[in-house]
């Protein structure tokens, strides 16, 4: 082949692929070069006439992690309404959601799980009937990073007078004051309510004086998205009513081993009983009925009471009709193995208040039949002249061993 020849074919071949570049990339010449009206940027432009005026908003962002299990997933429209809302789940569960009635907005009508993948998927029309999309996907927050606010009483619930509402937290709070404004606690009786922190989990609020009888307290929590600690966030958002019932204070008296049972001041009983022995005496002070069993075990090795080998000096299965008033174990319950003759006369337990009853728990007519079933939660039993000291008032729901300045001075608002 001549060199005349070869650089004729070279030319060609450079015709060639130079005819092909122009035909597969996107056109870069002006309107008379690509042939007038097919230029890209009108292409584009007719293709946004066409496209819908809808304008979808989903909530959280695309993306977001550590989201609300309360408030995050939500679906909005502007300039048109909403036509389908899907949310599921990482795994392809479906949540259940409500459209509002102008079909401008949607949202989960259902809790959400923490440490869950959701995904989202909206559709919307505008005027003109035209179709748009939108898609997110977000994570909400992990048990890692949130935490949870334990509370007593229970909804609903109807408690003595004593009974305040004590929050126990799962993660240490190092931002008090957040989280306590946070929380408020009102009564209808118009009291006011201070709260007090007995350490980084704990926080109890109540009046300076006992609740009035037949008020309506309540509880609300706002505590979603509140930073509790660095990193930990609140996922409540929830209000909790209670009602006060009688006002009943028990007054138990070691040396004359009586109890007097009380309505607004008035004796309306007193039950013979028997304290703490010398050795192993009951804690003074006012005291808050934390939970009732009709029968319970008492292991002695369980607060400390063991013998030489290391078992308790008490294992009773069945105590009838007991009744907590401290976390460390001391109650006031029933006592059938004892002989009649001790209650009124001798103070034998090994801390608790002991009460005449029957084995069973089925005779109503026992002295601690009766205070039992005459006991609410949250009634106030008041222990003197044992000649013990006064139980520390996180020691239970016994925070009315402290009086009001020092109450209020545990508060972090």
């Amino acid at each position: 082949m001549t060199d005349s020849m070869r650089r004729r074919g070279l030319a060609a071949a450079s015709a060639l692929l130079g005819g092909v570049l122009v035909l597969t990339a996107c056109s870069g010449g002006d309107d008379k070069a690509s042939g007038g009206d097919t230029s890209q940027a009108k292409v584009d432009e007719a293709a946004a006439k066409k496209s819908s005026e809808a304008q979808i908003t989903i909530t959280p962002k695309d993306g977001s992690n550590n989201a609300s299990i309360n408030n995050s997933a939500a679906v909005t429209v502007a300039k048109g309404t909403l036509t389908g809302v899907t949310m599921t789940t990482q795994d392809g569960k479906t949540v259940a959601g409500q459209l509002s009635a102008d079909k401008k907005s949607w949202k989960p009508s259902v809790q959400l799980e923490r440490s869950t993948t959701y995904k989202l998927a909206a559709e919307a029309k505008d005027s003109e009937g035209r179709i748009a999309h939108e898609n997110a996907s977000f994570t909400t927050v992990s048990p890692a990073n949130s935490f949870i606010g334990s509370f007593t009483p229970d909804n609903g619930s109807t408690v003595g007078v004593g009974m305040p509402v004590s929050i126990n937290f799962d993660k240490a709070i190092t931002n008090k004051a957040a989280v306590q404004k946070g929380i408020t606690v009102s009564s209808s009786s118009g009291q006011e309510v201070a709260c007090h922190w007995f350490n980084a989990n704990r926080m109890d609020c109540r009046p300076e004086e006992y609740w009035k009888e037949g008020s309506t307290v309540t509880l609300k929590l706002a505590l979603d998205g509140v930073q509790g600690a660095s990193g930990v966030y609140g996922v409540q958002q929830k209000t909790v009513t209670f009602h006060i019932g009688r006002n009943q204070v028990s007054y138990v008296d070691a040396k004359t081993k009586q109890m007097k049972i009380t309505h607004d001041g008035k004796v309306v009983k007193t039950i013979p009983i028997s304290a703490g022995s010398p050795d192993n005496k009951t804690y003074e002070g006012r005291m808050v009925i934390s939970e009732k069993f009709k029968e319970t075990r008492m292991n002695g090795a369980t607060v400390g009471f063991t013998d030489d080998d290391g078992k308790g000096e008490y294992d009773i299965k069945d105590v009838p009709h007991a009744m907590r008033l401290t976390t460390s174990g001391t109650f006031i319950h029933g006592n059938y193995w004892g002989a009649p003759s001790v209650f009124g006369n001798v103070n034998t337990s090994h801390g608790c208040v002991g009460l005449q009853d029957k084995k069973g728990a089925n005779d109503p007519s026992t002295p601690a039949a009766w205070f039992y079933n005459n006991s609410l939660i949250g009634d106030v039993v008041v222990v003197q002249n044992t000649g013990d000291k006064t139980v520390s008032p996180d020691n239970g729901l016994n925070g009315w061993n402290m009086d009001w300045a020092q109450w209020k001075a545990g508060s972090a608002v």
